[in-house]
């Protein structure tokens, strides 16, 4: 970690690119990279500023969403830090169940399983492969949280939809940082389970809730400090249990100031990956970049893009919040057996900060974040991070080819559930 005090590299040039981002890297024939067994293995890397997290969104059958994350992160000298978070919001009574532990005797592969799963005295997460059947993948998820609130899940992965990265191979899917993409400074990965289906129960608070519903997967790893990855975050989780499974899913950040392709002073540079499941196929697969200096095309032939409209000052974040979110997706589709244009367009209505709609939480992230992490992440003095996170009931626009689902090529109007995020870091 020291190793850059005594660098002898030769100089860099100032105005060399300081990011590489992996949406524009690749061809759009080649957007598609399926996941490896190994993509989704547990790194647990010991190396300084390295966060790796696997998160579970699923939405259940009487609306309620439930998020469940484990976290590992290697801060600087002291040991990894391990997390198993829960968030389980009712938008019908409106009670959210959030719940933090320090994780003891993490235990990475247990006896009889590989790097997917891992364990530890308050939970286990069991990886199980079904080659060839319906469900080819799953994961088992037991936590014990507290006395009032223990989980059973058991999340199956469909067959016709399997899980991605942008691009193939062992460096699908990674952004880089610095100008030495041989060495770079850092990095971020996400990998997707873009549609599943969760089964099981919850025990909170004395009430036993009955889970099944469906959902998505991702995991992330931040290979440098996290306030350097990005400035600007948006999530979109949109699923639906119609026309045999849909699903549209976008993850976007935005460089710092430091990171784009003019060196230090030329970021804000957008990176958007996302997907659409149709018909209970992934179908397409989309990544764009936005460059600060470049005007975006409605017209390009991939398209992935999260859009703020209607701006308010929010007196107590000190951001301004969108009252409304555009998510746009348009690709080729990646079906053998249904070739064409698919373009997907959900627009989402946020209310106001004194008039939210859907609101779930504005997460304070230096409440929630480990100690140790707040020592060594150095945010912009009088900045505050947080997330706002939503829960609405949402309408996806999409067309395509009739073989994805009938009727699609004039247009569809798709009933479903948005979990949506934005993130302000500085």
């Amino acid at each position: 970690m020291f190793s850059s005090f005594f660098s002898t590299s030769a100089p860099v040039d100032p105005t060399a690119p300081t990011f590489h981002p992996v949406s524009s890297r690749y061809a759009t024939s080649e957007l598609f990279g399926e996941l490896a067994p190994s993509d989704t293995e547990w790194t647990c890397a010991a190396a300084s500023f390295v966060t790796e997290t696997q998160i579970f969104y699923n939405v259940l059958e009487d609306g309620t969403s439930v998020m469940c994350q484990l976290i590992h992160s290697a801060i600087g000298v002291w040991y990894p830090s391990i997390q198993f978070t829960c968030k389980i919001y009712n938008p019908n009574t409106k009670e959210t169940i959030w719940k933090s532990i320090n994780v003891t005797n993490f235990i990475l592969a247990p006896p009889g399983l590989d790097k997917r799963s891992c364990k530890g005295d308050q939970f286990s997460i069991t990886h199980k492969s079904a080659s060839g059947t319906d469900y080819p993948e799953s994961y088992t998820i037991r936590a014990n949280l507290a006395d009032d609130l223990q989980i059973s899940l058991d999340v199956v992965r469909p067959a016709g939809v399997p899980g991605y990265k942008i691009g193939k191979g062992p460096r699908g899917g990674f952004s880089y940082f610095g100008p030495d993409l041989e060495k770079p400074e850092g990095y971020a990965i996400h990998r997707f389970w873009p549609h599943d289906i969760a089964t099981g129960h919850i025990i909170a608070k004395g009430r036993a809730l009955t889970a099944k519903g469906p959902g998505m997967m991702v995991h992330a790893i931040q290979g440098m400090r996290p306030n350097l990855v990005a400035a600007r975050w948006n999530f979109a989780n949109f699923q639906s249990e119609a026309h045999g499974g849909v699903s549209a899913v976008q993850m976007e950040f935005t460089t710092i100031d430091a990171y784009g392709r003019n060196g230090d002073g030329s970021g804000g540079v957008k990176v958007n990956v996302g997907s659409l499941v149709l018909g209970g196929k992934l179908a397409a697969v989309t990544a764009e970049t936005k460059w600060p200096d470049e005007d975006e095309s409605d017209k390009a032939l991939v398209i992935s893009r999260a859009t703020h409209l209607g701006l308010v000052a929010d007196e107590e974040t000190g951001y301004d919040a969108p009252s409304e979110i555009v998510f746009r997706w348009a690709g080729p589709s990646i079906v053998a057996d249904a070739q064409g244009a698919v373009d997907a367009t959900l627009k989402v209505d946020l209310g106001s900060p004194k008039a939210p709609k859907g609101l779930i939480e504005k997460v304070d992230v230096l409440a929630e974040i480990p100690y140790v992490v707040k020592t060594v992440v150095n945010y912009v003095a009088g900045t505050k991070p947080y997330i706002y996170q939503w829960l609405n009931p949402a309408k996806l626009s999409v067309s395509g080819p009739d073989a994805l689902v009938p009727g699609l090529s004039a247009g569809l109007e798709i009933d479903g559930t948005l979990y949506s995020e934005a993130t302000f870091i500085s």
